[in-house]
């Protein structure tokens, strides 16, 4: 189980749901993982769960460059360089007509899932220079690629970062840089149970059960099922992979 061995990891919004699974998952496979998240105990939670001397966690802000850069530099401390930023941190907004929507909230759907992770290849980048090379993965959705009435913000930062994804790979492919998203379908999460909730307040369950029903595996992913495609993008089987949507969707846009 060394498929990450001396490699080291960033994660962020790495104190539950697919961070957390990341970080098991990383932390398994042999690298040192520092976790990322705006609330405390909530990420010494997770390094509790994760267990053992090769994970640690740090409070940060994704949308600030400074807390980004903070990031790059507390994992150099720490464990030497950086070799894996996965750019996980993401908020769902609101289940809102484009019409009812609120400017505010609206930009801070773009704050957290478009500028946190365009800041994270700024601050990474130069890290892994050093490494001669490494390996970006932003979480994008399967939102990213197609329409989500009533929640059209969080559909267009899924769209954008496929754009910076694109656009990163590109410039920084020559320095062995590899830059990838993953667009989940419906998973396990407290984002998903939110969205449940604003889709039909008065049955969540229900919501879960249409959108279930809707896949074609005919079940939500586990945060693993997500974690698992992360690890390949991290490691060096994907040296060669470079500016590619990976879906984990159940075949939800087969």
């Amino acid at each position: 189980m060394s498929r990450l061995a001396g490699k080291v990891a960033i994660i962020t919004g790495g104190a539950g749901g697919i961070g957390l699974a990341a970080g098991k998952r990383f932390a398994a496979e042999g690298a040192q993982v520092l976790l990322v998240d705006l609330h405390e105990q909530a990420l010494a939670d997770a390094c509790a769960q994760i267990g053992g001397n090769q994970v640690s966690y740090l409070v940060g802000d994704v949308t600030a460059a400074d807390d980004n850069a903070r990031m790059v530099e507390t994992a150099a401390e720490r464990y030497g360089g950086v070799d894996i930023f996965l750019a996980n941190a993401g908020i769902e907004g609101d289940v809102a007509s484009i019409l009812d929507y609120d400017e505010a909230r609206f930009d801070r759907v773009m704050a957290v899932n478009v500028k946190g992770p365009f800041l994270a290849v700024r601050a990474a980048v130069p890290a892994m220079r050093l490494r001669g090379g490494g390996s970006i993965i932003i979480t994008s959705s399967i939102a990213g690629v197609r329409g989500a009435p009533r929640m059209a913000p969080y559909a267009t930062s899924k769209h954008a970062v496929i754009g910076l994804m694109r656009s990163a790979a590109r410039e920084f492919a020559a320095e062995g840089i590899r830059v990838n998203t993953v667009n989940p379908s419906q998973a396990q999460t407290r984002m998903m149970r939110s969205i449940e909730a604003g889709m039909l307040p008065d049955d969540p369950a229900a919501a879960q059960q249409a959108m279930a029903a809707s896949i074609p595996m005919q079940r939500y992913a586990e945060p693993e099922d997500i974690a698992n495609i992360m690890l390949f993008l991290a490691s060096d089987e994907s040296q060669f992979v470079t500016g590619s949507t990976y879906f984990a969707d159940g075949g939800n846009t087969a």
